[in-house]
């Protein structure tokens, strides 16, 4: 009989045969479902519209930044 595991979150979706893979995807998925900072209004309000573009709920600006994650601003 088999050991039943428990699903890695959201990548449970790929089944058996994607290990690595999984983690990996696990990882860039928590961070990018965060809540982001602005760089220009510095709140926490920053959503992604598509790959690198974001967008301010607050300001309502909308900016490049990193794929999966807001890069501050130096």
């Amino acid at each position: 009989m088999g050991v039943k595991r428990k699903k890695i979150g959201a990548a449970g979706r790929f089944g058996a045969g994607y290990g690595k893979v999984r983690e990996k995807l696990v990882e860039i998925e928590s961070k990018q479902r965060k809540k982001q900072k602005c760089n220009f209004c510095e709140n926490g309000n920053a959503k992604r519209q598509a790959n690198g573009i974001w967008e301010c709920s607050s300001c309502g600006k909308k900016f490049a930044s990193g794929t999966y994650t807001v890069k501050p601003k130096n």
